[in-house]
């Protein structure tokens, strides 16, 4: 049955039916509005939206994944913070010709990624709209610490990195150019692999500075440095090439480093430490703070791609 047939509020119904909630819950859907609760006192609030054929394709990934990803762009937000995700509210703008199933299945994802991290779906709003559009806002607890913000970097950090970059990049271009394998890229494409318990595991080992990866390593640490007034240099040697990636890049005639250093939507975590940290598992050193400003690689600026931009 299409949105249209079984209408606004027999949408909600049919979706938040298939939620679940949290302990941080005090009270869910159906209210004008939900109470989650804040142990620390403070809240970490963010906000993303996705839209068809801009951020997403029904044809690519199907609504589970979707789902997953949509949340994922936000709840890695609250990562990066240093925070434990709480809540999610959605807004869903969805044309009439959707079938409710497909929507029953994006809220079956949206919920799966966040209780994976103890949180859950708790409100949100629907409207008719010639696009489909999916716009997410996540909450989150500190914990009693402070939030890492991008503004800490100092001369002499130790630069770390949690989580893979390229992956979702290489599988981007890999479903552009009308293949489906390597599965690998694909997949990670389709459904990010987020470390968000390196974010507040990072803040509890004293990180200056972090920043969830979204648009690309190079893209988002510049707003690092910018933010921190400091210079960071990257270790090309750091990365390691995997098989799939290495090969997929051969047959497409793209240097693979171009997905690493450039490439978005795998949300890896990159944060700055003291220099005499001890990483923990998990986290691996890919360069180090210094004094100047910008972004380079080996020393060198990058001759590549200089990330996602919306309006490019």
């Amino acid at each position: 049955m299409s949105v249209a047939g079984v209408g606004e509020f027999g949408l909600i119904d049919r979706v938040t039916a298939r939620l679940s909630y949290g302990p941080t819950v005090l009270l869910g859907p159906g209210d004008d509005a939900a109470v989650v609760a804040a142990p620390d006192a403070r809240v970490v609030a963010t906000t993303d939206v996705l839209v068809e054929g801009r951020h997403f394709r029904r044809d690519w990934a199907g609504p589970h994944d979707i789902g997953r990803r949509a949340a994922a762009a936000n709840l890695a937000d609250v990562a990066a913070m240093g925070a434990e995700p709480t809540a999610l509210l959605v807004a869903l703008c969805v044309p009439e010709d959707v079938d409710t199933g497909w929507l029953e299945q994006l809220a079956d994802g949206l919920g799966a990624e966040a209780a994976g991290v103890g949180a859950s779906v708790v409100g949100g709003d629907m409207s008719a709209s010639p696009t489909l559009t999916i716009a997410v806002t996540a909450l989150g607890n500190l914990g009693g610490r402070s939030p890492v913000t991008r503004a800490g970097a100092r001369p002499g950090d130790l630069l770390a990195l949690a989580g893979r970059t390229g992956y979702a990049a290489a599988g981007f271009t890999v479903l552009s150019r009308g293949f489906r394998t390597p599965r690998l890229l694909v997949e990670a494409y389709r459904r990010p692999e987020v470390p968000y318990p390196a974010g507040p595991q990072a803040a509890r080992l004293g990180a200056t500075a972090m920043i969830d990866v979204s648009d690309g390593l190079l893209a988002d640490l510049r707003h690092m440095a910018k933010a921190s007034g400091v210079a960071i240099d990257i270790a090309r040697d750091a990365f390691e090439v995997p098989p799939q990636m290495r090969d997929a890049a051969q047959a497409l005639g793209v240097d693979p480093y171009a997905w690493l250093l450039a490439g978005g939507d795998d949300h890896a975590l990159a944060a700055t430490f003291p220099p005499a940290t001890a990483l923990p598992p998990g986290w691996r050193a890919i360069g180090r703070v210094a004094v100047g400003s910008g972004v380079t690689v080996d020393g060198r600026p990058f001759d590549g791609p200089a990330g996602w931009d919306h309006f490019r």
